[in-house]
């Protein structure tokens, strides 16, 4: 497995790994006991999702595309 990205806590860690999941990309959250035992301290660094290196390239772009997503305004009248 090959580290593909340093998320920066543990919920956004789960949120792109279930999303690359959805994608049928084997993915594994590392470092996350050590990130739960410093507490409320920056986790810079510890955290890593990984994936096959077969995988990597297709799992980069969608990480990708996630972070440069707008958020939708349900509020806006498509009328």
């Amino acid at each position: 497995m090959i580290r593909i990205y340093n998320p920066d806590n543990l919920m956004e860690a789960q949120c792109l790994k279930d999303m690359l999941e959805s994608h049928s990309i084997n993915c594994h959250v590392g470092g996350s006991y050590l990130a739960g035992a410093i507490g409320e301290l920056p986790a810079n660094g510890l955290l890593g999702l990984y994936v096959e290196d077969i995988d990597a390239g297709t799992a980069r772009k969608l990480i990708d595309d996630y972070l440069e997503a707008a958020p939708v305004d349900e509020a806006v009248d498509h009328d």
